[in-house]
C-alpha cells in the first residue's frame, strides 16, 4: 500500500517525462529499467539495443570490442526514437541513453522538445570487482545469448569507457540536480525499493 502511494505520487510528478538510468555493464540497469517500466506504466528503450539490431557493420565491429559507439552514429540512431508516435503522451524509461561526454545536451534536448523531458538520472553504483563476479556466475550459466561485448578481454575496455566518457555526464546531471544513486550490490527487489524510495523523495521536492 504505502509503495503504491509512492508510485503514484511519482507517476504525477513524472507526467510524460523521461528516467534515465545508468551503470556498468551487469549493474542491473535494464532489470530495473524493465520493472521501473512496469510500475510507472512507461515505454523503455536503450541505445545499445538500438545500435546492436540498426547500426553499421562498422559501427557493430567497434562496439564488439567493448567500445562505445561513435556520437555521430549514436545520436543519428537514437534521437528519432523520442518522437515515436507510441510513445506521445507517456513517460518513458531510459536505459544510458547518451553515454559519450558531449552527447547529454544533445539527449536532453530530443528528450524536451519531443515532450519527455528528463526529470532524473539514476545511477546503480556497483563496484568492478562485483561486475566481474557477476560475469565469471554468468558465463558458467551462459545466459546472455553470446553477445559479443561480453568476452572477458572487453571488460576491462568498457570500465575504462565508462570512467572516461560516461562519468562525466554523470557528473553533467549531478551538477543539474537531476541524479539519483542507489546501491546496486544487494537484493534485485531492494534496489527497486529504494530506486522508488528516492524518486518520491524527488518528486516530493519538486511538486
Amino acid at each position: 500500500m504505502e509503495q503504491q502511494k509512492q508510485i503514484n505520487s511519482i507517476k504525477a510528478w513524472l507526467g510524460t517525462g523521461s528516467i534515465n538510468l545508468f551503470g556498468l555493464l551487469l549493474s542491473g540497469k535494464d532489470t530495473q529499467g524493465a520493472r521501473l517500466g512496469e510500475l510507472l506504466e512507461a515505454p523503455m528503450f536503450g541505445g545499445g539495443e538500438i545500435i546492436r539490431s540498426s547500426a553499421r557493420d562498422d559501427v557493430k565491429e567497434i562496439i564488439g570490442t567493448g567500445a562505445l559507439a561513435p556520437t555521430d552514429a549514436y545520436l543519428e540512431l537514437v534521437l528519432p526514437y523520442f518522437k515515436k508516435p507510441a510513445f506521445k503522451g507517456k513517460p518513458l524509461i531510459l536505459s544510458s541513453v547518451g553515454k559519450w561526454a558531449g552527447e547529454e545536451d544533445s539527449i536532453l534536448t530530443a528528450a524536451e522538445t519531443s515532450g519527455h523531458p528528463i526529470k532524473a538520472v539514476i545511477l546503480i553504483n556497483v563496484s568492478e570487482q562485483e561486475i566481474l563476479k557477476r560475469w565469471q556466475a554468468l558465463q558458467e550459466d551462459d545466459d546472455r545469448g553470446h553477445r559479443t561485448d561480453d568476452r572477458q578481454e572487453a571488460l576491462a575496455v568498457r570500465f575504462n569507457e565508462f570512467a572516461s566518457k560516461t562519468q562525466p555526464v554523470i557528473e553533467h546531471y549531478r551538477q543539474l540536480g537531476l541524479l539519483i544513486e542507489v546501491n546496486g550490490e544487494q537484493s534485485r527487489e531492494d534496489v527497486t525499493e529504494e530506486i522508488v524510495r528516492k524518486l518520491y523523495e524527488k518528486a516530493r521536492q519538486n511538486s
